[in-house]
């Protein structure tokens, strides 16, 4: 289970480029009920994700990051896992999206986004195709 950030691999990306946009896989599992003691008690693990959403949309302004994507994950054809829900988010720069883990006001809401989730992954991703010199963004 993953649900907590890997303090390595976010010191890799600060590292990288800070001004290169990125684009965030979201692979999710919801919990079938949310984690007690996060203000989302009593909630289903997809009904808790929801709410770290609107309240995620609150603060999106600030640090820019756009859900291109989403959509259920069906059948896992390599592999074992198994996830309820595929989200490509795209924030302007990897400053931005580094900068929002570390803000105070994500920080008040992650809880919610680990108590809504049994286990995830968040794989940073680099646009290689259409090159963004070539109508990529």
């Amino acid at each position: 289970m993953a649900i907590e950030t890997n303090p390595d691999a976010l010191a890799r990306m600060a590292a990288a480029d800070a001004d290169d946009p990125v684009v965030m896989l979201n692979l999710l599992r919801y919990r079938a009920q949310a984690e007690d003691g996060h203000g989302v008690d009593g909630m289903t693990g997809e009904a808790a994700y929801r709410e770290y959403g609107k309240r995620f949309a609150e603060l999106n302004p600030r640090f820019g990051g756009e859900p291109i994507w989403m959509g259920r994950a069906d059948d896992v054809i390599i592999g074992d896992e198994e996830w309820d829900i595929v989200i490509l988010v795209r924030y302007p720069t990897r400053r931005h999206f580094v900068t929002m883990l570390a803000d105070p006001d994500y920080q008040a809401i992650a809880p919610i986004r680990a108590a809504a989730l049994a286990d995830s992954r968040l794989i940073e991703t680099t646009q290689l195709l259409p090159p963004p010199d070539q109508g990529g963004r």
